[in-house]
């Protein structure tokens, strides 16, 4: 297998308008442009098989020119704004040679498989749990499919990763860079400085993203005792490499469901969680495990609380519910959101209306017809990055 850590995590659309002080460039205003330039619009069967009976996907180009205020990356890691980063790997990051190694069944393991196969001998370690978060789902004026995202935690360092592996779907995916942190020493705290390394570290551990075939993925917490740990003898998966498999390997919701029911699930440091699904056309699911059984849900809006019926239903965070329920009047009194609807969506239930001590840390809305995501940093609904796979 070819280590990419030969500095092949390069040739990223990275920063376009990208200044002389410290590779930072200046924020979309609310109308989304850059200051200075001008205007433009924002716009159920279960396989058997082992997964490589799945076919293995060829990158797609997305169906439109990136628009000319998309930022552009490259192999650098760039600072957007404090605490908030983005950088482009091109090329293989080892995942094809995990999933043929049995995947893993924690997150240990995952680091473990960093560590022997791609990072040589650097301690990398995943730790963290998830908190609130929400997601909704609604059709575009334009005709197509907008997925929004918030990820509620305490101040963090995220990062944006655009991927494009040779041998998957390019993909956009946020990730909480606190996850990942040294095991020991100055040698492993001064490696993780390195682009190449964190950059490696940050592919193995994504909360969201959407892939250029219009597939959207998001990790939510449930508050509750039980855990997710499958054991029926198909390889693992941790909740960050199961979020990596389906935007390498799965064109839309059908298929990120086939792909799951082939593995074993293990959620990260033991916390239950579910995934919201949404693709191109239309189809938007909640993905959850009760008694380690794998349960589907047609829903258009997640948070944090069991939405399959039965014994577990409703269980969750109370504020859970609230922001549910926010949501879900939106949608019945408007089918059809722009995406500042869908900015403004998530702005109605960030955490700053709850007064509580994290923040959404970022918002997303993704067009999965157009495969463009804006990203906005700490409940600053004013300014926004936006990004395009091509």
């Amino acid at each position: 297998m070819r280590k990419p850590l030969s500095i092949l995590i390069s040739l990223f659309m990275f920063l376009t308008a990208c200044t002389a002080d410290g590779g930072k460039v200046p924020p979309l205003s609310q109308s989304g442009v850059h200051p200075g330039e001008g205007s433009s619009a924002y716009s159920g069967s279960t396989p058997e098989d082992a997964p490589s009976s799945v076919s293995v996907p060829e990158s797609t180009s997305p169906p439109e020119t990136p628009p000319a205020d998309a930022v552009a990356l490259t192999s650098k890691i760039v600072e957007l704004e404090p605490g908030l980063s983005a950088v482009r790997y091109d090329g293989d990051y080892g995942f094809d040679g995990f999933l043929e190694k049995g995947g893993a069944a924690s997150d240990r393991e995952t680091a473990q498989y960093l560590v022997e196969n791609l990072a040589g001998e650097l301690g990398l370690d995943f730790l963290g749990n998830f908190f609130g978060c929400s997601t909704v789902t609604e059709n575009s004026p334009a005709g197509g499919v907008l997925f929004g995202r918030n990820f509620d935690w305490n101040t963090c360092e995220a990062m944006i990763v655009e991927a494009h592996p040779e041998n998957g779907y390019a993909s956009l995916s946020s990730v909480n860079m606190d996850f990942i942190t040294t095991g020991a020493g100055n040698t492993i705290e001064a490696a993780l400085k390195l682009d190449q390394v964190r950059t490696l570290a940050a592919l193995y551990a994504p909360l969201d993203g959407m892939n250029d075939k219009g597939l959207a993925v998001s990790v939510n917490m449930i508050q509750d005792s039980a855990s997710i740990s499958q054991d029926t003898g198909k390889p693992g998966l941790t909740t960050t490499t199961a979020v990596r498999l389906l935007l390498d390997k799965a064109a839309n919701v059908e298929e990120a469901m086939e792909l799951l029911r082939q593995y074993d699930l293990h959620a990260s440091m033991g916390m239950m969680v579910h995934f919201a699904l949404a693709d191109s056309a239309g189809r938007s699911v909640a993905v959850e495990y009760i008694g380690n059984e794998m349960s589907v849900i047609e829903t258009p809006v997640v948070t944090n609380f069991y939405l399959t019926p039965g014994e577990k239903y409703g269980i969750g965070t109370s504020q859970s519910h609230t922001r549910y329920e926010t949501l879900t009047n939106l949608l019945e009194k408007s089918p059809v959101l722009t995406p500042e609807g869908i900015r403004d969506a998530l702005s109605s239930v960030s955490k700053g209306n709850f007064g509580e001590f994290e923040s959404t840390e970022w918002s997303i809305v993704m067009d999965l017809a157009n495969r463009t995501a804006r990203y906005y940093h700490r409940e600053n609904y004013d300014n926004s990055w936006l990004f395009a796979l091509g």
